[in-house]
C-alpha cells in the first residue's frame, strides 16, 4: 500500500492512516519504561525509588533528541511540501551532525554531576548507589539512545510512519529479552539489578541506529553526495529556529516532574516509588495521542510548504477529537481497575495505593492533556516554535506546577494529585482555542495578501525566514 498523500488526500482518513502504524512505535517509546519499572520493581521498594529518580534526566536525553527530530522534520517535511529535495538532504545529514554533537556534551556533564544533581532532588543516601550504577551506564550510551531517534522523526517527515514504528518494535523486544537476563542474571548472565537494566536499554535502543540510517541513506536517499559542511551554520539555524523552543517545550516536562518528585519525596520512598509507576502508566495509557503528536508535525509541515493552512485547521480539529476520545476511555479502564494494574508492578500497600489514586484523579484529564500535546505539535508543523513552546509552558509552569504546590498544602498528597488535574483541564481547552485562533487569523491574513496581489497582478511569495505564511 503507498503512503498517504499528505497533501491531496482527505485530512481524517489521512491521520488515520499515519497514526496507527505509528501507535505500535509510540508504544514501545512508553514500554522501555513500562518494561524496566516491571522488572525492576521485582527487586524492591528501594530500587523501584532509585528508577523513579532517574525518570526526570531519561527524559531530558528523549526530550532533546525529540526536540530536534522536530525542528528537522519540521524543516524538513516543508522543503519536500514545496518540492526543494537538496535542502531536504542537506537538512538531514546536518540534523544528525548536530545531535550528535550536543549529546557528547550533555553526557560528559552528567557524568559529572550525579552526586549533586540526584541528592537536589531529594534521593537519600541509602539509594544513591542504585542511582549512580544506572546512570553511569545510561550516559555512556546516551549517543546510541538519542541520534536514532533524529532519524525516526526525520522518516516521519517522508510520510513514512511504519518504518520508524517498526524500528522501536525491534527495539523494545530486545529491551524485554535482555531486561530480565542482565537484571536477574539467568543463565550465564551475571545479575547486575539496576545497572542490569540500563544496559539492556542502551543495547536495545542502539540497535536501532543501522537500521535508521540505512533506511535514510539508501530507501529515501536523504544523504546528500556532497555533505554542504560550507552551509552546516544554516541548517542549524534552520533546526534549532524549531528545535531550540520544542526542546525547551520538552524539557518543561522533566524539569516539572522533578519538581513535582520533590513534592512527593516528603511523603517518603514508597510514595515516590508509586508516583514513579503512575506517571510511567500514565505515558502507556496516552500512546495514542504521542503517537498522533508525532505524525501531526510532518502533516502540518508538508501542508504549510505546499500552502494549505486550512488544512492543517481541519487536522487539528479532527486530531483534538481523537485525543478526547481516547482519553475517555483510558480514563474508564483506570476507574475500574486502576488498583490491580498498580499492585502488577509492585505490592507495596503504600506503592499500590499512591498509584491507584494517582490514576483515579488525573484520567480523566487525560484527553485535554493531549490536545495540548498535538496543539503544540501542530504549531511546530506551522514554523510557530515559540506557540508551541508557550503552549507546553502554560500547563507544566503556569498550571501543573503552582497548582501542585497549593493542592498539597490544602490536602496533602490526595490534594497534590487534584492540583495536576485542574492544570491538565484548563491547558488543554486553552491550547484548542489558541491554536484555532491563531491559524483563523494566518488564513484570513494570507487570503487578504492573495487579494491585494492578484488585484497588482503580482504573485504571493513566502519568506522562509519569517512566520508571514500563507495558504493555498
Amino acid at each position: 500500500m503507498k503512503r498517504p498523500d499528505l497533501i491531496t488526500d482527505p485530512v481524517g482518513p489521512t491521520l488515520i492512516r499515519l497514526v496507527f502504524p505509528m501507535i505500535a512505535g509510540a508504544l514501545g517509546i512508553v514500554m522501555f519504561n513500562v518494561v524496566d519499572t516491571f522488572f525492576v520493581g521485582r527487586l524492591g521498594a528501594l530500587e523501584l525509588a532509585a528508577m523513579s529518580y532517574t525518570f526526570p534526566i531519561v527524559i531530558v536525553a528523549g526530550s532533546i533528541a525529540s526536540g530536534l527530530g522536530i525542528g528537522a522534520s519540521a524543516n524538513v517535511s516543508r522543503a519536500l511540501g514545496s518540492g526543494d529535495r537538496a535542502s531536504a538532504e542537506r537538512l538531514t545529514m546536518h540534523a544528525h551532525l548536530l545531535g550528535f554533537a550536543i549529546v557528547i556534551v550533555i553526557a560528559v556533564v552528567g557524568l559529572a554531576t550525579i552526586g549533586p544533581f540526584f541528592t537536589a532532588l531529594g534521593a537519600q543516601p541509602e539509594i544513591m548507589g542504585l542511582i549512580r550504577d544506572y546512570m553511569t551506564v545510561w550516559y555512556i550510551g546516551m549517543p546510541f539512545v538519542v541520534l536514532p531517534m533524529i532519524g525516526q522523526n526525520i522518516l516521519q517527515a517522508t510520510g513514512d510512519s511504519k518504518t520508524p514504528s517498526a524500528v522501536i518494535v525491534f527495539a523494545v523486544t530486545l529491551n524485554v529479552i535482555l531486561d530480565p537476563l542482565l537484571i536477574f542474571g539467568l543463565g550465564p548472565f551475571p545479575a547486575l539489578g539496576i545497572q542490569g537494566a540500563a544496559i539492556a536499554t542502551v543495547i536495545a535502543r542502539g540497535s536501532t541506529a543501522i537500521i535508521v540510517l540505512t533506511a535514510i541513506i539508501r530507501r529515501e536517499k536523504l544523504f546528500p553526495a556532497d555533505p554542504q559542511f560550507r552551509r552546516f551554520i544554516q541548517s542549524a539555524r534552520q533546526i534549532f529556529f524549531v528545535g531550540i523552543p520544542a526542546v525547551l517545550t520538552n524539557l518543561a516536562l522533566p524539569i516539572s516532574m522533578a519538581v513535582v518528585t520533590r513534592l512527593v519525596s516528603v511523603f517518603g520512598p514508597e510514595a515516590v516509588a508509586g508516583f514513579g509507576v503512575a506517571t510511567r502508566l500514565e505515558s502507556f495509557s496516552l500512546v495514542f495521542t504521542f503517537a498522533l503528536s508525532m505524525v501531526f508535525t510532518p502533516f502540518v509541515g508538508q501542508n504549510l510548504g505546499a500552502g494549505r493552512i486550512d488544512r492543517a485547521r481541519t487536522g487539528h480539529r479532527v486530531a483534538a477529537g481523537m485525543s478526547l476520545v481516547w482519553g475517555a476511555m483510558v480514563a474508564l479502564v483506570f476507574a475500574t481497575a486502576g488498583r490491580q494494574i498498580a499492585a502488577v508492578f509492585n505490592d507495596t500497600p503504600t506503592v499500590v495505593a499512591t498509584t491507584a489514586r494517582y490514576l483515579w484523579t488525573l484520567a480523566p484529564s487525560f484527553g485535554l492533556m493531549g490536545v495540548v500535546t498535538v496543539s503544540a505539535a501542530a504549531f511546530n508543523g506551522l514554523q510557530r516554535p515559540f506557540s508551541a513552546a508557550a503552549v507546553a509552558f502554560l500547563r507544566l509552569v503556569g498550571l501543573y506546577i503552582p497548582l501542585a504546590i497549593v493542592g498539597r498544602a490544602v490536602a496533602g498528597l490526595p490534594g497534590l494529585f487534584v492540583g495536576l488535574t485542574v492544570g491538565n483541564i484548563v491547558a488543554g481547552v486553552a491550547a484548542y482555542i489558541w491554536f484555532q485562533r491563531a491559524s483563523r487569523a494566518m488564513v484570513a491574513a494570507a487570503m487578504t495578501r492573495r487579494s491585494d496581489d492578484a488585484t497588482a497582478g503580482s504573485s504571493l511569495t513566502t519568506d522562509p525566514a519569517t512566520e508571514e505564511l500563507v495558504c493555498g
